[in-house]
């Protein structure tokens, strides 16, 4: 079972957030400026942006590892496309760019792993249940 994760309004801060997970306590979020936040740190948005390339780069790296493959490093680009939000609808494009595999064969199935990483699964596939209850 995962420790949950402690979110906690700021003093003397519009809309920021401190976030506490598993004994990291640097973490924070907050809004732009444009919707009355400092923009100091991360928004939930991006926060959700984050889960999926994170998570495509581990999993990427993983996978070549274990096959023993020349990578270096990888580099994962999300650009959001949150225009027609409020219709259902969120576009992710994600540009994977693969630091010493030169191999066409193995950066194809590269790619094709990095589609089977939990968090796009979870973002895809699955229902995901949502209780709030208060204090």
């Amino acid at each position: 079972m995962y420790k949950p994760i402690t979110v906690i309004s700021e003093r003397n801060s519009a809309f920021r957030q401190r976030v506490e997970v598993d004994g990291l306590e640097d973490l924070a979020a907050d809004v732009p400026p444009v919707v009355g936040g400092d923009g100091s740190a991360p928004d939930p948005h991006d926060y959700f942006d984050i889960a999926l390339g994170t998570c495509k780069a581990i999993t990427v790296q993983m996978y070549a590892k274990r096959k023993q493959w020349p990578l270096k490093g990888i580099t994962v680009t999300v650009q959001r496309d949150d225009s027609q939000e409020r219709k259902g609808e969120y576009k992710l494009a994600v540009m994977m760019t693969f630091h010493g595999i030169d191999d066409p064969e193995q950066r194809a199935r590269l790619e094709d792993i990095s589609h089977r990483c939990p968090i796009q699964r979870l973002m895809t596939t699955s229902t995901v249940e949502i209780t709030t209850s208060t204090t």
